[in-house]
Order: structure tokens, then C-alpha cells, then sequence
């Protein structure tokens, strides 16, 4: 039976192997799955592994462990476990092929985006295992590096038909940071009978029985623990347990047993462990000529293999990582940076030249240039392969090493830009102090200062973000007039964001803005917009808006997508609006661009929903959430509110809008507070609880959020005149006139339209209804032509045309129950009952049996999309899209694409 901890069976454990089991036996008929085994160090999970991959069979393993001194190299855990996989590289499709050989360093090109590295892997999990069911198992996640760690996550969360199973052990409680809500099996200690046997067999003589019960306890059957702790104890110590009580970590008093026994090994062999340590590949050649340049010789290194603390074979393998640590850590200064030495002199610099940089910067006593510009190059090339993180820390370490101040200074900012742009904002204030040690000239201060603010606005993107981007604005004006006029652009966004909560920080912002000349691109214009939109008043706002819309062209404009979304909807344009959030989508797709998709997801679903596709935008919110449990960028919430409302689940819907409304104070976003009213309203007006929908939008209303206060005046008109609130009514009808009237798009003018008639001169309801119609029907606001449907319905059966009002109540009806608003297609099948019509029950096996997932997959192969194509769209490999296909096909009872369509419409 395979080793528990590096010498000794595994014992008991027959949950843990019962769940590797059946995990083994899914992969060989064909389902992936995922597992976090989860436990203390020297718990047993890396023995839990080796069961696995012992028992795996016929299924190909692969295998890769985190190594501390690894964890900022980019790409270095998945580089291992994908290099057996290479041969499948060629049967990808040429971005994701590009993308990964970029990555791994194999070829040259530009730096690749993550997701397209996700999709890459994804897909060479998926042509493996194709050939022979793949295990692919990751130890010590909390040492691989960042970008390893965010292309395995993501690929975690989107296998489902490929034959592959995906385990990662992971120490707890906290070291992981984004494996919380995959599949987990924690490992804990062993139970007293094994306990006590495995303890056994570690004791070199008789222990007194209840000094033997407290060691099981106080280890709590730490399998690790119990083997080494009571090794070099004496006689006299294990009567007493452990010695004296402790309050030291039980991982901290397993690593000194370890440091204890490698004190009492010869000197050589020390220096040897040490050496293993800090090669952290497992070279074993490599490992051979360093120790040579040592003057050490090989067979130094057969004490520690007899004391069972490391074993050589094709790669060096320590027993557990807390030996590598306690070698590590028992070196002195001088012993480390003379193994580095050696370990820098043995790395080839061109096959390997980062590892050689590394080692010859930490054999470096003080500053040394030429050593800085190695590191300097090594973060180059750390970018051009996306590793952001891993050039950060070149950068950094470079800045330690570099002896001219200035040259110092600029390193030390360039390491907090690439800290701030892998997502690390907490690690940008240090670097930003230690450049502000050394000379800066004005334009470095400047930008040490937008990015002092940059971090800021990311943490806290509230009212208390848009002074410091004011302030980093006014000192780039004379120096840097783009970079100036992009963070005036921030500052004014920070502060639209802010809305309610901030303080006058809109006036301020665009007055200060506007005293800075604005050039002609979509940067530029867009600020002229927004300070005519926030000193000048909407009507004054919109020319101007409408030709920053128009003058975004290039994929680099879509990064504006979180100000431009707003702006389309606040200018009434429909149109461009769900031309924007559909080019940001394919864009970001496309380009696998982590730092854009969760926004233009969140945005076009949004989009989707006032078109009435909201099992379409329902999907898309469902990618953005796992796309951010994958990566920690969150999409904007405005969707889910939307949603949420629109769907007239009461519960759900009040308990989001309570926790946005919270998260929302604390940060100091008032739009959110705004937007969570108008998604109260509207959940209100759709469920007949007309005083509710009154108090909630006269709340939101009572600031002027950009695009919320548009749809806040529509939700305020209806719900005042459905509560009697006539004057109430009429004053919002009026506002909303100022803006509609300007606008002028078929969207503007027919929402107007409704609100004319609802609030308006009776004898003209009619006419204002049907105009409503024929604008709204002009445009993709299937959502707010329904509204208007039913409302004019209502109007009907009150002036009893009942005939008349059918129509109208029985259209709004079907589409409200289509799209799956719930809450109004009880409004509307309330007002058709009263007009002496049966209304149909909604036939709950019409397309419910399909996933939401199938449903989606469903509607693209219609559309006539590939696998590939699909599979690219939904973060799917094609192989995983052929299996969900096939369900569909099985479910609709039909044969091929071919029927798919048809069989669809009658569903």
C-alpha cells in the first residue's frame, strides 16, 4: 500500500480512498471531475495523492506541486503538468495554440490574455483524455504561482465531459485563495486506533499508555506529527508527551522536529539538503553540478535518504514541504547566498535565463547593476508571456539591487504598475514608498501619485476615491496631457459612481475637468460629455454624449465600457447600447480578456433583460459569477437587480436588493442605492403593490443617477397613478419630458408616450398608449413594449372594452410569461381573467427539462455555431459541448442539428 508520509502504509482512511475511488471511476466512464483535498500539514494528503495516482491505472497522470521559492515564477506549476500533454498542442485552435506556447516560452509573441490561456488548457485537457482518461493532480496549491493558480481554477469550474479528473491539496484553514466553493474532502487527522498504531511504530521503546493517549490527542492524529515529533526525544521528554506544554503551531513543532533532525546529520549532508532546497525544480543533474561547484560530493546525500527526509530518483523529492522548509531555514545569510551562487553558476542563461537571474540576484551581497538588468529583462519577458505577477517580483527584487537612485526609483515604480495590474493593489503602497525614497522627477511623482489613487479606486471605489484622482489629475496636466486627461475621466467616473454619497465630488471633478483642454478621441470626448452632463444640465449634455458614442471605434475604447454603458442608456440609445455590450463580449472572448468580460458579461445581460431575453442574460450572469469565483473580478450587480425585479420573485429579489443596498453604504456607491430602488419599484409595480413601488422610486428618485433616473421616472409615473398619487404622477411625467423631448429616439419618445398617458389628459390616453406601442415596437425593448401592452390592456378594461383590452392583455401576457416575468404575467393574467378570459397555465414541461446550460448550447447550434465555436463562447471544450448536444438531442426526441431548430419552436 502506497506511503502515508514517506515511510509507513497508509492506514485507516477508508472514506478518503472510498471518495478517490469513485472519483477514479467517473473519469473512466467519461464525466471530469474536481476535488480539493483540504488539511493541515502533515494531515496526509499528500499520501491521499499518491494512493490516487497508484491507483489510477490505465488513466495517464499528471502531476505538479507548488514550491515556495517557485511562487513567482509565471506559469511554472501548470508548465508542469501540461508538459506531457504538449503533443496535443497542435490540435487546438491557433489563438489558444499561440496563446499557451506564448505563455510556456516556446514561441515568441504578444503577451497572451488568461482566459485564452484557460480556454488552451481546457482544451488540452480535453484532446489527452480523448485518447486515455487523464488525472491531473496539483500539491501545495498554496505555493504555486499566481497565474498557475488562476488557469487551473478556471479550468476546475468548466470541465464536465472530458474524462479528466482535476485534484488539488491545499493546506487549511486559509491558505487557499480561490478553491473555497470547489468539490472538497478535508483530511484529518487519523482516528485513535490508527493513531495509536502509527505513533507505535514510530517509538523506539515502552511509553506509558496515557502519555501515549495524550500524544494522539494533542496531534490530533496528525499522521506527519505522530511519525516525527517523537523522534530525537529522549526517554525522559516522551514520558512527559512532548516535553513542556506549547503553544507553538503544530506545523511549526513538526518543521523543528524536521530541523532537529537535519542538525544531526553530517555538515555535507546539511549543505546538501540545502542546496535541494533552494533548487526547487528537482533537478537532479542540475543538483549534481551545483553541489560540485560546492566541493561537495555526491554520495554526501545518502544520510538524509537513509533518515527518510528526501529521496532521488529522476527528480529529487523531499519527503514533505515542511522538510524543505526546515532546510532552508537552518542555513545562515552567508550559506544561502553561496548555494545560490553555485545553483546561478550551473543554470544555463539561455535555456534558462530566469532561474539564473533569480539565483544570482539572492547570491548577491549588495547592489549590482549588471544583475538588476537581468532581472529587468527577466520581468520583459515575464509580461510578454502575461505573467504580471511573476514581473512584479523581477521588478522588485531588481529595485533591491539597483545602485542609482534615479534608476532605483524607476524600477521600483514600474514593479507597483505591474503589482497594480496582476491584481495585487494591497502590494502597490510599499513600492510606491520605496521609490519615493529616491529622486524622483516630476512626472514620476505624478504617477506615483495617479497610482497611489488607481489603488485607491479599485479597493474603494466609493466617495472617497475621486479627491486622490483629482489631485494625481492636476499635477499630469503640465507634464503627461493623455494621462492627465484619462485620470480627470476616472475621477468624474468615481464620482457618477459615488451619486448620492458624494459629497459634491461631481461639481468638483468636472469643474476641475473642464479646465483641461479635451482632445478629439473617445478619451476626450466623453469628458467633454460628462462635465456638460454634470455643470450644464442634460439637455445641453446630450449632443455631446451621443458624439463620444459615436467616435468609439477600437477595441481599446470597450475598457471604457463601464462609463459608456451608462452613457447609452442615459442618452436613450438602445441601439448602441446593445452594440457596445455585444463588441465588448466577443471582444473579450476573443482576446480572453480576464480584466474586461466580467463587466461587458454583466452589461450585456443587462441589455438582454429590457430585451425580454432573460434566460439569455441568466446565462451570461452565470458565466460572469463563475468567471469571477475563478479570478476575483466581479461584475457590475445593475443586471442581477434588473433581473431579479423583473422576475417577481419577491423573497430573492428584496434579499439582493438589501444586501446591494448594504454593500452599497459601506463602500459609498450611491448609484448602487439608486439602482437597487428602481429594481424595488419595478419588482412592486410588476407585483400590483402600487404604494410600495411609489415609496421605492420617489427613494431613488430623489437623486439624479446617470441612465438610473431615466428608468426611476417611468417606474415613479406608473406607480403615482396606479395609487391615485395624480400630482405625484404629473410632476414625474414632467421631468421625464425634459429629457425624452431631447433625446428624441423611438425608446425616449415612447416611454414618454406611456407616461403621457398614464399622467396625462384622459381623452388622449388612447392615442398616447398607441403611440407607445408603435415607437417601442420599432426598437429591441421587448420588455418596456410589454409594459406598454399592459397597460394600455388595463386602461381598455377599465373603459370596459373588454374585446379591445384582450388583445392587448393576452399579448403582454404570453410575453411576459416567455420571458419568464413572473410577477407581471400575473398582473397581466389577473386583468385577462377579469375580462371573462381562461388564462392558460404555463406548461412547466415546455423546455424546463433543459438545463440552462443545454438551453444556451441549444440556441447557439441553431444559431450555427461549431463545437469550437460554442465551446470558445461558453468556456467549454468542444468535446464537453458534444455531450451536452447529445443530451438535448435525447431530451427534444430528436437525431440531429438539423431537427434541433424545429423542435425548439415547438417547445
Amino acid at each position: 500500500m502506497p506511503s502515508n508520509t514517506g515511510g509507513s502504509e497508509l492506514r485507516g482512511r477508508l472514506r478518503e480512498r472510498d471518495t478517490l475511488d469513485r472519483l477514479l471511476r467517473d473519469v473512466r466512464h467519461g464525466r471530469s471531475r474536481v476535488l480539493v483535498l483540504r488539511g493541515e500539514p502533515g494531515a496526509g494528503k499528500t499520501a491521499l495523492l499518491d494512493y490516487l495516482s497508484e491507483r489510477a491505472g490505465a488513466c495517464l497522470v499528471t502531476r505538479t506541486a507548488g514550491v515556495e521559492p517557485e511562487s513567482e515564477i509565471a506559469y511554472s506549476a501548470l508548465q508542469q503538468l501540461c508538459a506531457p500533454l504538449m503533443g496535443q498542442l497542435p490540435r487546438l485552435p491557433e489563438p489558444q495554440r499561440a496563446a499557451l506556447a506564448t505563455a510556456f516560452g516556446v514561441e515568441p509573441g504578444g503577451p497572451p490574455e488568461g482566459l485564452l490561456i484557460g480556454l488552451a488548457v481546457l482544451g488540452l485537457f480535453a484532446e489527452a483524455a480523448a485518447q486515455q482518461p487523464l488525472v491531473c493532480v496539483v500539491d501545495d496549491v498554496q505555493w504555486i504561482d499566481r497565474m498557475s493558480e488562476v488557469i487551473l481554477t478556471f479550468v476546475a469550474r468548466r470541465l464536465d465531459a472530458e474524462s479528466v479528473a482535476l485534484v488539488f491539496a491545499s493546506r487549511s484553514p486559509g491558505d487557499e485563495r480561490m478553491l473555497s466553493d470547489l468539490p472538497e474532502l478535508r483530511v484529518d487527522g487519523l482516528p485513535d486506533a490508527d493513531a495509536r498504531a502509527l505513533l507505535d511504530s514510530a517509538l523506539t521503546g515502552p511509553v506509558d499508555a496515557r502519555v501515549r493517549d495524550r500524544i494522539v490527542a494533542e496531534t490530533r492524529g496528525n499522521p506527519l506529527a505522530l511519525l516525527e515529533l517523537p523522534r530525537g526525544l529522549t526517554p525522559a521528554e516522551l514520558a512527559f508527551g512532548f516535553g513542556a506544554p506549547s503553544t507553538t503551531p503544530l506545523a511549526n513543532r513538526v518543521e523543528e522536529g524536521f530541523g532537529r533532525r537535519i542538525a544531526a546529520l553530517p555538515a555535507q549532508t546539511v549543505r546538501v539538503l540545502l542546496t535541494a532546497a533552494v533548487e526547487p525544480v528537482g533537478d537532479v543533474t542540475l543538483l549534481w553540478r551545483a553541489l560540485e561547484r560546492l566541493g561537495i560530493e555526491p554520495d554526501a546525500i545518502t544520510p538524509a535518504q537513509a533518515a527518510g527526509l528526501v529521496e532521488v530518483g529522476t527528480r529529487v523529492r523531499f519527503r514533505h514541504p515542511l522538510v524543505r522548509s526546515a532546510a532552508w531555514r537552518s542555513a545562515g545569510a552567508e550559506e544561502l547566498r553561496e548555494v545560490h551562487r553555485a545553483l546561478a553558476e550551473v543554470t544555463d542563461p539561455r535555456r534558462d535565463p530566469d532561474r539564473h537571474a533569480w539565483h544570482r540576484a539572492h547570491a548577491a551581497v549588495g547592489p549590482d547593476e549588471q544583475v538588476a538588468g537581468e532581472l529587468e529583462r527577466s520581468a520583459d519577458r515575464a509580461m510578454a508571456r502575461g505573467g504580471r505577477s511573476a514581473a512584479a517580483a523581477f521588478l522588485q527584487r531588481a529595485t533591491e539591487l539597483a545602485a542609482d537612485p534615479r534608476r532605483r526609483a524607476a524600477l521600483a515604480l514600474a514593479a507597483a504598475q505591474a503589482r497594480f495590474a496582476a491584481g495585487a493593489p494591497a502590494q502597490v503602497p510599499d513600492l510606491l514608498a520605496a521609490a519615493e525614497l529616491c529622486p524622483l522627477d516630476l512626472l514620476q511623482q505624478a504617477r506615483v501619485q495617479r497610482l497611489r489613487a488607481q489603488v485607491e479606486f479599485v479597493l474603494n471605489p466609493g466617495r472617497d476615491a475621486c479627491a486622490p484622482l483629482l489631485t494625481a489629475a492636476a499635477r499630469l496636466e503640465t507634464l503627461d496631457g493623455a494621462a492627465a486627461q484619462e485620470t480627470y475621466l476616472s475621477a468624474l467616473g468615481a464620482a457618477v459612481h459615488a451619486g448620492r454619497l458624494g459629497d459634491d465630488e461631481l461639481r468638483r471633478a468636472a469643474e476641475a475637468a473642464r479646465a483641461v483642454p479635451a482632445g478629439q478621441d473617445a478619451v476626450g470626448l466623453l469628458l467633454t460629455g460628462l462635465v456638460g452632463w454634470s455643470l450644464d444640465g442634460y439637455p445641453a449634455s446630450v449632443p455631446l454624449l451621443r458624439q463620444a458614442l459615436g467616435a468609439l471605434g477600437t477595441d481599446e475604447d470597450l475598457n471604457l465600457l463601464w462609463l459608456t454603458g451608462p452613457v447609452a442608456y442615459e442618452v436613450w440609445e438602445d441601439a448602441t447600447w446593445h452594440r457596445l455590450t455585444e463588441a465588448a463580449v466577443r471582444s473579450s472572448r476573443e482576446a480572453g480578456s480576464l480584466s474586461l468580460l466580467p463587466t461587458a458579461l454583466a452589461f450585456r445581460a443587462g441589455a438582454l433583460v429590457f430585451a425580454g431575453q432573460f434566460a439569455d442574460a441568466s446565462d451570461l450572469l452565470d458565466e460572469a459569477d463563475a468567471l469571477g469565483r475563478a479570478t476575483r473580478l466581479a461584475g457590475h450587480p445593475s443586471a442581477s437587480l434588473m433581473l431579479a425585479a423583473y422576475r417577481g420573485q419577491e423573497l430573492p429579489a428584496l434579499e439582493l436588493f438589501e444586501a446591494t443596498v448594504k454593500d452599497a453604504d459601506a463602500r459609498g456607491e450611491g448609484r448602487l442605492l439608486g439602482l437597487a430602488g428602481y429594481a424595488r419599484a419595478a419588482l412592486f409595480n410588476g407585483l400590483g403593490r402600487y404604494p410600495a413601488a411609489l415609496e421605492a422610486a420617489r427613494q431613488a428618485a430623489e437623486y439624479e443617477d446617470i441612465a438610473v433616473f431615466n428608468w426611476t421616472l417611468g417606474e415613479l409615473v406608473e406607480a403615482a397613478a396606479r395609487d391615485g398619487a395624480s400630482a405625484v404622477a404629473t410632476r414625474a411625467r414632467d421631468r421625464l419630458a425634459e429629457r425624452t423631448a431631447v433625446a428624441g429616439t423611438d425608446w425616449a419618445l415612447g416611454a414618454q408616450a406611456l407616461a403621457d398617458a398614464l399622467a396625462g389628459p384622459p381623452g388622449r390616453a388612447e392615442a398616447q398608449y398607441r403611440e407607445s406601442i408603435e415607437r417601442l415596437s420599432a426598437t429591441s425593448m421587448r420588455l418596456p413594449l410589454a409594459r406598454a401592452r399592459l397597460l394600455y390592456g388595463e386602461w381598455l378594461r377599465r373603459e370596459s372594452r373588454r374585446g379591445d383590452a384582450r388583445t392587448q392583455l393576452r399579448s403582454a401576457h404570453d410575453a411576459f410569461r416567455t420571458m419568464g416575468a413572473e410577477g407581471f404575467a400575473q398582473r397581466a393574467g389577473r386583468e385577462l381573467a377579469a375580462t371573462g378570459e381562461t388564462v392558460r397555465k404555463r406548461n412547466p414541461a415546455a423546455c424546463d427539462d433543459l438545463t440552462s446550460q443545454e438551453a444556451q448550447i441549444a440556441r447557439l447550434a441553431v444559431a450555427g455555431r461549431t463545437n469550437p465555436e460554442i465551446g470558445a463562447e461558453m468556456f467549454l471544450s468542444p468535446r464537453t459541448v458534444e455531450w451536452h448536444l447529445r443530451k438535448v438531442f435525447m431530451k427534444l426526441g430528436i437525431g440531429s442539428r438539423r431537427e434541433l431548430a424545429g423542435a425548439l419552436r415547438a417547445r
